[in-house]
């Protein structure tokens, strides 16, 4: 009964700032549903598609996302959907449907939408600053390379390497 067990400890990984790997990913959100979309953007600002991922370090790529006027919400979202500032003055609070926001700022959708998802934090705050957002099929982001990434629809999630 008494077997000979491995008693060795085991080492957990940690990365380091300065031996982490960061690549550029294209993603064409022609098509593509905001929230299924914004969670694997965020998936991988955060890194969490590597095996090296640390909670506390920011292992994760850069994302550049083209053609934002184009991405899709389901059911009657662009109507009822609101997006909200306040000027902190009485009487401020202004108020924008997704439709309006769409013809305004469609990065902002986007935008918004992943910022939500990630940690709030200031390594967060770090990570939102990885992703661009642009409007239509070009980005100045040429020179770094980028991966072009075509996630599948339903359960977008670890599929996409």
């Amino acid at each position: 009964m008494n077997s000979k067990r491995n008693t060795s400890p085991q080492k957990t990984y940690s990365a380091k700032p300065g031996e982490i790997e960061q690549k550029w990913h294209v993603i064409d959100a022609t098509g593509k549903i905001l929230g299924r979309l914004s969670t694997e953007i965020a998936h991988l600002l955060r890194g969490k598609n590597k095996p090296t991922f640390t909670p506390h370090v920011d292992t994760g790529d850069f994302v550049v996302v083209i053609n934002a006027e184009k991405i899709e919400l389901t059911g009657n979202k662009w109507v009822e959907k609101n997006y909200y500032r306040h000027s902190e003055w009485f009487g401020g609070l202004k108020t924008i449907s997704a439709e309006q926001m769409r013809e305004a700022k469609p990065e902002f959708i986007i935008t918004e939408a992943v910022k939500g998802m990630l940690p709030k934090n200031k390594l967060a705050r770090h990570m939102i600053g990885k992703l661009k957002v642009y409007k239509g099929p070009e980005h100045p982001h040429k020179a770094q390379k980028p991966e072009a990434l075509t996630p599948s629809e339903p359960g977008l999630t670890g599929r996409m390497n």
